[in-house]
């Protein structure tokens, strides 16, 4: 027996409902969730904790789990994209920093680095503070006079010329202007915000989940087997035994004159355990009405046919029982015993005989090593004997079991 991935989501988002907890992300091959105080006290096992909460009356902190159902699925949706991470965003891509400098972005127009950036000599600069070619006359020199706040003068405005010549004009102002450029490029990202960084700009600010702290969200796979399902189950076992449920009527039953009369029933669900050497399970879900003594076989699927809640719905009542319910469970019992008396117990008979075979087989070969003459290896010996014989009368003897797995009063529509 096995469960898809499917199944195995269905069944825990059923108990994440049924618990109120509260969905933070969902996918189909994942769920994260923050649990509610009821379902933290079934799963997380933290009993001094939940005692500090019921004695101090504290705002109890429940944990936050990702559960993964599908584990190969999920991690080759959240595997990073090759060549430089989600989008191939990096110094290099597109519109980085790579290419900035390389289209001269970084660099004031007309210096050295900026023309040679795209493959071509730079143009030479005239030593007596001349234009390069192409550009107008400057008397500042060796900068251009459009370029802000790097003109050689003292106080000249942009677009102004300065009087007063730069020591060294005839020499390459490159590395100055490359310097200043790329300083005023990042003096405003030094006091820039998380908003302002180069992968906000093409993503936007994504707040990122807690992954420390209290708001630690561990990752578990929940997948058919695992012992976190199993927790599931038995929470789910554990809490749902005893139930008490109404049926849910149509929207025409709330607008009539009459109340519609429910009619209680007392319904067990048992789980047969036929087991020896091999093992088999059967379940009967049996019900019986506490207002005729009526017995009915297969429960379960009117109960599937119908929509149940804990609620006690409108414009309805409940007929008081004819029997009380300890009459009703002795009824269930003896008919679940009846129903058990006419199965074919030929498994048994066969049981009996292989059991019967391997004790002839442990009694053959402890014979001889029990007429040891040494006093503590015959004691030995013979504990040893009667461990083994215990333990195959154990696994080879027929037994039945019956234990209820769900009950509970089900108050239904008359019919």
């Amino acid at each position: 027996m096995t469960m898809t991935p499917q199944q195995v989501q269905k069944h825990v988002m059923d108990y994440l409902e049924a618990t109120e907890c509260q969905v933070i992300e969902k996918s189909p091959a994942h769920v994260t969730v923050k649990l509610s105080p009821r379902a933290d006290q079934m799963l997380t096992d933290r009993p001094y904790y939940w005692g500090f909460v019921e004695r101090t009356g504290a705002e109890p902190q429940t944990l936050s789990f990702t559960f993964v159902f599908d584990p190969e699925k999920y991690d080759a949706a959240n595997a990073p994209a090759p060549g430089g991470g989600r989008g191939g965003i990096g110094l290099n891509g597109a519109g980085g920093i790579g290419n900035a400098a390389a289209d001269g972005g970084l660099d004031a127009p007309g210096t050295a680095s900026s023309a040679t950036a795209s493959g071509r000599p730079a143009p030479p600069i005239p030593a007596g503070g001349g234009a390069a070619p192409g550009q107008a006359p400057n008397a500042g020199g060796a900068f251009p006079a459009a370029s802000p706040g790097l003109s050689a003068g003292g106080d000249t405005g942009p677009g102004q010329a300065s009087a007063n010549p730069v020591p060294g004009a005839g020499s390459s102002p490159a590395p100055s202007a490359g310097v200043a450029a790329v300083g005023a490029g990042n003096a405003p990202a030094a006091n820039a915000g998380p908003n302002d960084s180069i992968l906000s700009r093409y993503f936007g600010v994504t707040p990122m989940l807690p992954r420390l702290g209290p708001g630690l969200i561990r990752r578990e796979d929940v997948t058919y087997g695992s012992r976190r399902l199993r927790q599931i189950w038995s929470a789910a076992q554990t809490e749902g035994k005893c139930l008490h449920l109404f049926e849910v009527p149509g929207s025409l039953q709330r607008m009539t004159l009459f109340s519609a009369a429910y009619e209680p029933w007392l319904a067990v669900c048992f789980k047969v355990e036929l087991r020896c050497d091999l093992k088999r399970e059967e379940l009967h879900f049996i019900g019986v009405s506490l207002l005729t003594g009526e017995l009915r076989e297969n429960f379960g699927s009117r109960l599937n046919s119908i929509q149940l809640s804990p609620r006690l719905p409108e414009n309805v009542h409940i007929q008081p029982y004819e029997l009380t319910v300890s009459t009703g469970a002795d009824l269930l019992e003896r008919r679940i015993v009846s129903k058990l008396s006419g199965q074919d117990y030929g498994w048994a008979e066969a049981a009996r005989r292989r059991l019967q075979g391997e004790l002839e087989i442990i009694d053959a070969y402890y014979g001889e090593l029990l007429k040891e003459p040494d006093e503590e290896q015959r004691l030995a010996v013979e504990e040893q004997y009667n461990g083994r014989r215990k333990e195959t009368i154990w696994q080879y003897e027929p037994h039945i079991s019956v234990s209820p797995v769900i009950y509970g009063l089900f108050h239904l529509r008359k019919q």
